[in-house]
């Protein structure tokens, strides 16, 4: 008698451990697409700025074609994106085009004192900054998933659910570098 008590409140501990865990990485997962949902929105307000940002430099640098396909390119590619991996990696080229489009500034005085662009610099800053925040927020929560999926005892559960590692969002080492915005 005694034992089946025992074993009866084992399989109850075991059951609500594992309710538990179930529950967490539920939340969890939940809560990591609702950040990566969130980032997404940011980089999409920032591929919608960037059409008006060609448009501007193109009235002012239109022989400077190919720099503003690359951007464009960049853009697109950006947007089709599909899964983490390709969407770092085609944000890295878009940031790379970007740099090359504001270093076109630089040789054009009238541009650079255009108050569209101006303007359109500065919510590109306000966005980028968005975008950090967002990054940043996306990548606690994967910390988070990440580590509760590789503890033990929720790494059992974690095997029976299935559950793969997420990647982080991360740049490359040579895309370190801000996209400069330059208003002197």
């Amino acid at each position: 008698m005694m034992f089946s008590i025992i074993a009866i409140g084992l399989i109850v501990l075991v059951g609500i451990f594992f309710a538990s865990s179930y529950n967490g990485f539920i939340k969890i997962r939940n809560k990591a697409e609702e950040a990566f949902a969130t980032m997404d929105a940011y980089l999409k307000k920032r591929w919608d700025l960037i059409p008006n940002l060609v448009e501007t430099v193109k009235g002012y640098a239109s022989h400077e074609k190919e720099t503003l396909e690359v951007v464009i390119n960049a853009r697109n590619m950006a947007m089709s994106s599909n899964g983490v991996a390709e969407l770092q990696k085609n944000e890295n080229a878009l940031a790379a085009g970007l740099k090359s489009l504001f270093a076109l500034s630089e040789a054009y005085p009238d541009l650079k004192a255009n108050e569209n662009f101006i303007n359109l610099q500065n919510q590109l800053q306000s966005i980028e900054n968005d975008i950090l925040q967002s990054r940043k927020y996306y990548n606690a929560v994967i910390r988070t998933y990440n580590t509760k999926r590789e503890l033990f005892p929720q790494s059992i559960v974690a095997g029976m659910m299935n559950l793969e590692k997420k990647e982080y969002f991360e740049i490359e080492e040579d895309e370190r570098g801000s996209v400069s915005v330059s208003f002197s």
